[in-house]
């Protein structure tokens, strides 16, 4: 599926969940499916893997420069974990938009209101909710590598991630995954057509009422 860039603004699909309600399977699905949706690359002040390249799963930045970047306001949103920096660079995400491409965005609650005030026109925030609370556990008691301790950690964590689901415009239970992600499309699809978005719109109308 493509889109002509050059029609419309992109926009920032924020996409948050409790860990094993299905975000990631959704995100992967539609970035496979339509050309012009691409994940947000963050940066970060921690070393790169060796499976990794800079700009394209980070943008690895030196302690120095990312707070170089937090003072020159470079940064839609940005927090330190674990004595470590990561953010979204402002300039990166702008132009993706300007090229009309859909930037994805993995992030919490937190996260998803601090890329909204600073980017209110352009965010789209998405929760995906797990159908019960067993069917949650159960998802995350099959994860490779599960533990008991774990498990019980995120499902701590995915209560706390619950209580926040009114603050998003659109709510998707993912009880099967195919319905979950046909209701992601139908958001994607009108969003893209708002009047916002639409680049052609105003000299059309322009040239409609003789002001062109």
């Amino acid at each position: 599926m493509s889109n002509k860039a050059s029609d419309r603004r992109g926009l920032m699909l924020v996409i948050s969940s409790p860990s094993g309600a299905g975000k990631t399977s959704l995100s992967r699905k539609l970035m496979e499916d339509f050309d012009q949706v691409v994940l947000s690359v963050s940066a970060t002040t921690r070393d790169p893997r060796p499976n990794e390249t800079d700009g394209v799963d980070y943008h690895f930045k030196s302690r120095e420069t990312f707070q170089k970047m937090i003072e020159e306001n470079a940064f839609l949103e940005w927090a330190h974990v674990f004595d470590r920096f990561y953010g979204t660079p402002r300039a990166d995400t702008e132009a993706k938009l300007e090229a009309g491409q859909d930037v994805i965005f993995d992030v919490d609650w937190q996260g998803a209101d601090a890329l909204h005030d600073q980017m209110p026109n352009d965010v789209v925030s998405v929760f995906i909710l797990p159908p019960s609370i067993p069917a949650l556990r159960e998802r995350l008691m099959k994860r490779p590598g599960s533990t008991p301790e774990n498990v019980e950690r995120r499902m701590a964590d995915a209560e706390r991630e619950i209580r926040h689901w009114r603050r998003y415009d659109y709510c998707i239970v993912n009880d099967d995954f195919e319905d979950a992600y046909a209701k992601l499309v139908l958001i994607l699809r009108a969003e893209r057509l708002k009047r916002l978005r639409q680049r052609k719109l105003d000299p059309l109308v322009r040239d409609l009422l003789g002001e062109g």
